[in-house]
């Protein structure tokens, strides 16, 4: 009955290292050669296209140029918004893809009106038009940050499309698979009736029913680079006895090694020992260090001899993570004589058994991060004020 491509959360222009973002715009190449191979009749994007609503301008040409390809070969392209590429204000890059038809964007609701529920009390409605393409009724509404679209989901319904293939677009979380994350989520079983519900924003290959996340084109962290190794998307095609077609965006081999230190003095020859065990040539590694150090600090590991190491042996791209790697707590027995001054008695009894420069700074740094957001400030502009006024402290 139809074939065609659905995948979400592509995230372009997400790393801010560029040879990632390179691997990343690389996946999404290949996903538009892929569709274009298989000859879908439609592409679906379930939201985050972009990593922003307002990517870079080089993000821009680049997205372009893939999006053009598919238009050169006549296979349409719906999306909806996603968490990270959605604006409050509605406008954001997405208009201007469609500006240029490139690609149409499906949400497209009427206001809300009151409508009476069987216990005979009114609540909000919003009711989604379809857009039609060759009788497929494709719904969207668009994803938003923390999760707000959820009650709005609750009161969608669907205007009518008789006689067609229903799709319904959403970047959200539903309840079958958000698993044991402490999030709200979406009932399944109140959503309207769809054949098919193309999902995005959680970063998983998952289906329940005919509910289907098709995970991100190309991990968008360290941890998702160890657990996925590479991106994904579906084709779907309603004839096949087998429906559901993953195809695996695996650009470049990923290696994940864990290695437990307990004396960073020697950590360092630990590590580079047991790296020179693996092929790296061309291969992305992944650094994960966990342990408890004893009597020395993480810095006292010398990470850019481990990354000249890494170099030498071909690698690709080195990413470490330090946060399961702990020291030993100071054992800090702290009598308090004035209650009511216990913040400036514990830094004067620390300071005197840990004679430092930097404990004359301690007091300005704790009022420095004890600062209140504004009302109406942002948390990009708070956390921007917060480091500045840090960084006077410190005389950076």
């Amino acid at each position: 009955m139809v074939r065609f491509a659905h995948l979400a959360d592509v995230h372009l222009g997400g790393w801010k290292q560029q040879p990632l973002q390179q691997l990343n715009f690389q996946s999404f190449q290949k996903v538009i050669q892929k569709c274009i191979e298989k000859k879908v009749e439609f592409v679906l994007i379930a939201g985050d296209l972009f990593d922003t609503a307002y990517p870079s301008i080089d993000v821009l040409k680049e997205t372009f140029a893939e999006f053009k390809k598919l238009k050169e070969a006549k296979i349409p392209c719906f999306i909806i918004a996603g968490s990270h590429d959605y604006s409050v204000s509605g406008k954001t890059f997405l208009d201007v893809l469609e500006k240029a038809g490139f690609c149409k964007n499906v949400y497209d609701a009427d206001e809300k009106k009151q409508d009476e529920i069987e216990s005979g009390e009114k609540q909000d409605i919003i009711n989604l038009n379809p857009t039609i393409y060759q009788g497929v009724a494709i719904y969207g509404y668009p994803g938003k940050k923390s999760g707000l679209e959820i009650n709005d989901i609750r009161k969608i319904k669907l205007n009518d499309a008789p006689g067609m293939f229903k799709i319904f677009m959403l970047h959200t979380t539903i309840d079958k698979a958000k698993g044991a994350l402490p999030i709200d989520s979406l009932e399944t079983n109140l959503l309207p009736h769809a054949d098919y519900y193309a999902l995005g924003h959680l970063h998983i290959d998952f289906q329940y029913e005919n509910f289907v996340y098709p995970g991100p084109v190309f991990p968008n962290n360290f941890q998702e680079l160890e657990s996925l190794r590479g991106g994904s998307f579906y084709i779907v095609d309603t004839d096949s006895a087998k429906p559901l077609e993953k195809i695996d965006l695996k650009i470049k081999e990923v290696i994940p090694i864990t290695i437990i230190v307990k004396n960073a003095l020697v950590a360092t020859e630990q590590i580079i020992a047991e790296l020179d065990k693996r092929d790296l040539d061309d291969k992305i590694l992944l650094l994960r260090l966990e342990g408890e150090l004893e009597d020395q600090k993480v810095s006292d590991i010398k990470f850019q001899k481990i990354e000249e190491f890494v170099k030498s042996k071909g690698a690709y791209f080195f990413l470490k993570n330090t946060h399961d790697l702990k020291t030993k707590q100071a054992d800090l027995e702290i009598e308090i004589n004035e209650s009511d001054n216990v913040e400036e008695e514990s830094i004067k009894k620390y300071s005197e058994e840990n004679p430092s420069k930097f404990n004359d700074l301690i007091s300005s740094l704790i009022h420095t991060i004890s600062i209140e957001k504004q009302e109406g400030e942002t948390t990009e502009v708070f956390n921007t004020r917060l480091l500045e006024e840090a960084k006077k402290v410190l005389k950076f």
